[in-house]
Formats: structure tokens, C-alpha cells, sequence
């Protein structure tokens, strides 16, 4: 287990979901920058690598533990990144959504009213129909799918919450991590591409991709700052798949006429995807100081992370 010396005078901030690829960039973040005893926190064994944190094994899905964890380690800050997020996994096996998304959502809250943390819960672009976007904070949430509406439903349970709360939503993250075999559309680009695969990628759908170093930092800020109330932080530029396809063939130096396009009536999945959602993210940028990669910049930073994982 990684452990740390706590510091005089230093708030607590909890991060669920530790594991994950956001926990994982939120946990090195907050380590680097200093202003925080930082306990990670996620189901089973420690994934994570380095030092200057403590970790806690939690179940968000038993409210015992939940109660007992949070009332022993006494947070000032939680950081609530765990979510079963596999949109079509959501969509045919409700009622683990439910109980992942939605349940043990209200477990924290009750936690963290309890001991009179600042709570910060983060959610998506999927709470938005697709219709109109990009979307501000103003708009009005109506999810496309399963998931999209299990977050909107932990949202309603943040926003009741008798504690300080934020939300930050965000949109198509990407990234690597230590231990997870999670891809993203630049990983799946750039090795079918060198494995000389034809790849159909939709044209149709319209995103705000987010490096997961930006969103790590987006509530890093919330938290440092206790910020209240709705985020949206993402990336700024509104790109299709097919868009992101064609930067990563280029940043790479792979074959860009082996990428197609196509549109989302040539897929069939289990859950349906809004077309356009994408944010509006001026309120994060005034009020926050949130600033975001470049879409080809976060491409970059990926191409050296596979390097060092590789060496």
C-alpha cells in the first residue's frame, strides 16, 4: 500500500474510482500539486503506481462500507469518479447501472453530508439528447440512453445533497493508464492503421473529446477552489470520429485512405448515441481558469505515454 505523512493543515480529499483511468490521473495530479492529503479509494487492490497518497479499499456499492470508510477517514473533499460507464454493458445490465450509478451515488452523498465534505460528482455529455448540441450548463438534460439517464438521476441526488456539491460533466475521455486495457480512438486508430486494417469510422456525431489529464485537472480545480454548482469541462474542439481518425492517421504518419467514412445507422449497438453533443465550456474557463489541450496536442501526449509504458 502507498502511504504518505500527513501534513499539518492540509484538507482531505478522497478520490472513488481510484483505479480507473480518471482516478489514476486525478491521484498523480493531486500528489504533484501538493495541496492535498490524498487518500485513493476503489474496489479490491491498489492499481496504482507511485507514492505520496494512502489508498483504501471501498465498495461504493455496499452503504456500509461507504458509511464506515468515509466516517473513519473524515474527507474534506470527495471526488467522485467511479461509474460503470460502458454505454451498451448499461444498457443490457440495468440494474448494475443502477446500482453502480445511481445507488451508490446516494450512499455518498449521505456519506459526505455526514461529515460535511464538499462533494464533487462527475457526469456526462450523455444527460443531453444530441439534438442541439454543443450544450452550456443551461441546457436542458435529456439522456438518449440507459446511461445517460442513470447519471441525470445521481445528478438529482447531488443537487439535493445538504453539503456543498459540484458537478462536472464531460465528454468522450481518452487516455492511457497504468494496468488497463481500456482504449480510445486513437489507440484503436493508430493500431489498426499500422496493422494495414480498413476502419469505418462515423461521420455523423459531433464530440468535445477530453485528455483525461484536462478533466483530472477540471476537478482538481473545482475542489481547490470549492466551486459550486455545474461545469462543463471538456475539450474545445468539436470534432466527428472520422475528424479524430484523420488527426491521429497524421500526427502518426499512417495511411489516411484506409479510414472511411460512415454514419451511425451502419452500426447496431445496444444503446443509442446522441448525435451532437459537444459543451460550451466559457463558464469553466472564467470561473475555474480551465484551459484544455488541443485535440492534436493530447495525441502528442499519448504518443509519449505509449513510449514510457513500452520502456
Amino acid at each position: 500500500m502507498a502511504t504518505s505523512t500527513p501534513q499539518a493543515n492540509r484538507p482531505k480529499i478522497l478520490v472513488t474510482g481510484a483505479n480507473g483511468l480518471l482516478g489514476q490521473k486525478l491521484v498523480a495530479q493531486l500528489v504533484e500539486r501538493g495541496g492535498f492529503e490524498v487518500v485513493a479509494t476503489g474496489r479490491g487492490p491498489s492499481r496504482l503506481t507511485g507514492t505520496g497518497f494512502s489508498y483504501q479499499s471501498m465498495d461504493i456499492t455496499d452503504p456500509a462500507e461507504v458509511e464506515r470508510v468515509i466516517g473513519q477517514l473524515l474527507p474534506d473533499t470527495i471526488i467522485h469518479s467511479a461509474a460503470m460507464t460502458n454505454v451498451d454493458q448499461c444498457e443490457l445490465h440495468q440494474e448494475d447501472c443502477v446500482e453502480i450509478n445511481i445507488k451508490a451515488t446516494g450512499y455518498l452523498v449521505k456519506a459526505a453530508e455526514r461529515v460535511n465534505a464538499h462533494l464533487v460528482f462527475v457526469s456526462t455529455d450523455f444527460v443531453f439528447s444530441g439534438n442541439e448540441g454543443p450544450y452550456d450548463e443551461e441546457d436542458e438534460a435529456e439522456p438518449a440512453n440507459f446511461y445517460g439517464q442513470t447519471k441525470l438521476a445521481a445528478e438529482e441526488l447531488v443537487k439535493s445533497a445538504k453539503t456543498s456539491w459540484a458537478i462536472a460533466r464531460t465528454v468522450l475521455v481518452y487516455g492511457i493508464a497504468n494496468d488497463l486495457s481500456r482504449s480510445n480512438i486513437i489507440l484503436w486508430v493508430k493500431g489498426s492503421l499500422e496493422a494495414g486494417k480498413t476502419i469505418q469510422v462515423v461521420d455523423d456525431q459531433w464530440r468535445t473529446p477530453t485528455l483525461a489529464e484536462d478533466l483530472a485537472l477540471g476537478c482538481i480545480l473545482i475542489a481547490e477552489q470549492k466551486a459550486t454548482g455545474i461545469y462543463h469541462v471538456s475539450g474545445a474542439d468539436f470534432l466527428t470520429p472520422y475528424e479524430m481518425a484523420i488527426q491521429t492517421a497524421e500526427y502518426f504518419g499512417l495511411n489516411k485512405e484506409l479510414i472511411k467514412r460512415t454514419d451511425s445507422a451502419s452500426f447496431i449497438q445496444p444503446a443509442k448515441r446522441p448525435l451532437k453533443t459537444g459543451f460550451i465550456i466559457d463558464k469553466a474557463r472564467k470561473q475555474l481558469g480551465y484551459e484544455p489541450k488541443t485535440f492534436r496536442t493530447g495525441i502528442g501526449i499519448l504518443a509519449k505515454q505509449i513510449i514510457l509504458a513500452r520502456s
